[in-house]
């Protein structure tokens, strides 16, 4: 697996009321501490990983560079399980909160390269990744656009992607400073970033939702974190 050295650190998490595209689910913004580093996946698990790995390719925009899709989040798990098996160390789905401090990159704009328009007013977005407007409706290789400031790529469109948490619409107002890693239970799971069909609102770096684990769809994906020393 290509991997990325995050670092520990503090940021702030969700967004304002002012933010365009806000809703209710992303604040309050909250201070959150990652207390240790990891690693993750420089970008989402492709069809050519996943194969090699489960054996299988459930795709529906086949590509081995292509982002892999329509796999649940039970699947994504699986993958993480088989591969620390296989490479003797612990992979995992990121937690929610490693996801956007990852996504941001140090950044504390709507999303890691900054508000979304420059000067003239122009819509940015399309530079830095696919999503609805420039995706042609569908997934596209990994890698084509730029990363973030941590070398990151397709963390704000191509394929949403899982993460480990449980989903509260409410956890914010709660939320623990060091490490938090979600509810304690719920009924569906986080998905972070955009993808091919999403607007440039759901592609902010504060934009998250939740899903059924059982659910597959082509425009949801997954990435890895792997934890130092396995």
């Amino acid at each position: 697996m290509d991997l990325v050295a995050v670092p520990p650190g503090e940021f702030i998490m969700g967004s304002s009321p002012r933010e365009r595209g806000h809703s209710r689910y992303q604040g309050p913004q909250h201070r959150v501490r990652i207390t240790g580093g990891f690693y993750m996946g420089a970008h989402e698990v492709t069809q050519g990983q996943y194969e090699e790995v489960m054996g299988t390719d459930p795709s529906a925009f086949r590509g081995p560079r292509r982002p892999v899709e329509m796999v649940t989040w039970n699947d994504a798990r699986e993958f993480c399980r088989r591969l620390s098996q296989g490479e003797g160390l612990t992979y995992r789905l990121p937690t929610e909160a490693e996801w956007e401090y990852a996504c941001r990159a140090g950044s504390t704009t709507a999303y890691s390269f900054g508000d979304g328009w420059d000067d003239q007013g122009d819509y940015l977005l399309g530079g830095y990744a696919w999503y609805g407007r420039n995706s042609d409706e569908q997934t596209h290789e990994v890698g084509q656009k730029p990363p973030n400031a941590w070398g990151l790529h397709g963390m704000l469109g191509n394929v949403r992607e899982w993460c480990q948490d449980w989903f509260g619409e409410y956890y914010y107002w709660q939320s623990p400073v060091n490490d938090p890693a979600g509810p304690a239970s719920g009924r569906s799971r986080v998905l972070r970033g955009g993808s091919w069909r999403s607007s440039g609102a759901d592609c902010r770096s504060a934009a998250r939702e939740g899903y059924t684990p059982t659910v597959a769809r082509e425009y949801i994906g997954f990435r890895v974190v792997c934890d130092p020393g396995g």
